[in-house]
């Protein structure tokens, strides 16, 4: 793909936006449980984050129902830590939560990870990243690289008992946190490739079969990852509770305006503001891509 075709390698992830029947309750559960703390609270939306840098956006919806397990929609959202003493305060403080569910672990090779749900069901992964430099990557030769990915043991007990500090435990507030990538559940991992790779310029970076789609830009193992363990040839979302919307950072307005040519030559339906670009995903995933340097807001 040539180089104009893809997002730019600064490109990261915002503040995912979830939309919930208990505003108050969620709120209070990615506080205690997660050390968030609130940005902005309002009556129908409260923005959590922290060290002012937003990482949920949490919108009341109550008068919509919880997805299906089969449906299209949000798989998790993973939060990236520094390190391991801040990513094992987190995991601590989760487990320890009365409305956590522990869904499990694994080191990937280029991460460790924690994988937990919050209390209306959704998916959350807190995790670290392993030194670029360990990584490893394969070619095909025609100028693809994939990287190495596994899923091994990594029992959370041990994992705590080894990295957490006190300065951690105590202090997880004013330690950095932010989106480190978002997974979804779409239908087919083929229309996820056309979309996510061939129109909106992410570079394919691992896959399994036909079942997961791994993608990111700039080199990085992922942004964003497709799969259909749950939802395979599921088709596009109703109005449901869950994902409301994935944040795409990029770092100015002109790779706004490329993916906006992008995906009007794909013939993929837009609102362009010149600083922001929204769409859908072929299963109406809501999508925002925002210039970092006209941000507009906090999330």
């Amino acid at each position: 793909m040539p180089m104009q075709d893809l997002l730019p390698a600064d490109t990261a992830m915002g503040a995912l936006t979830l939309r919930v029947d208990d505003l108050g309750g969620l709120a209070h559960y990615y506080t205690t449980a997660l050390g968030l703390e609130v940005l902005e609270d309002g009556a129908d939306a409260v923005v959590l984050g922290r060290r002012g840098s937003a990482v949920l956006r949490l919108e009341s919806a109550r008068h919509l129902h919880l997805p299906q397990r089969g449906d299209a929609g949000l798989f998790h959202t993973a939060l990236l830590f520094t390190d391991r003493a801040d990513l094992a305060a987190a995991v601590a403080s989760a487990a320890r939560h009365p409305l956590s569910t522990y869904v499990g672990s694994a080191d990937h090779l280029v991460s460790e990870a924690f994988y937990f749900t919050d209390p209306e069901g959704n998916g959350i992964e807190l995790y670290v990243d392993r030194p670029r430099g360990e990584w490893t990557w394969t070619g095909d030769g025609r100028g693809t690289r994939t990287v190495v990915m596994d899923s091994l043991p990594l029992p959370p007990r041990d994992y705590v008992e080894r990295y957490l500090t006190e300065d951690a435990a105590s202090h997880a507030a004013s330690r950095a946190a932010r989106v480190g990538h978002i997974h979804l559940q779409v239908g087919d991992v083929g229309t996820a490739h056309r979309f996510y790779v061939d129109v909106l310029g992410f570079e394919r970076t691992a896959g399994w079969h036909d079942q997961a789609l791994f993608v990111s830009a700039g080199g990085y193992h992922h942004h964003m990852a497709m799969n259909v363990w749950n939802s395979r040839g599921a088709g596009p979302r109703k109005d449901t509770l869950g994902l409301g919307e994935v944040l795409i950072r990029v770092p100015a307005a002109d790779g706004v305006g490329a993916l906006a040519d992008r995906l009007a030559h794909a013939g993929v339906a837009t609102h362009h503001t010149g600083a922001e670009l929204r769409f859908e995903d072929p299963w109406r995933n809501r999508i925002r891509v925002a210039a970092a340097d006209t941000s507009g807001g906090i999330a």
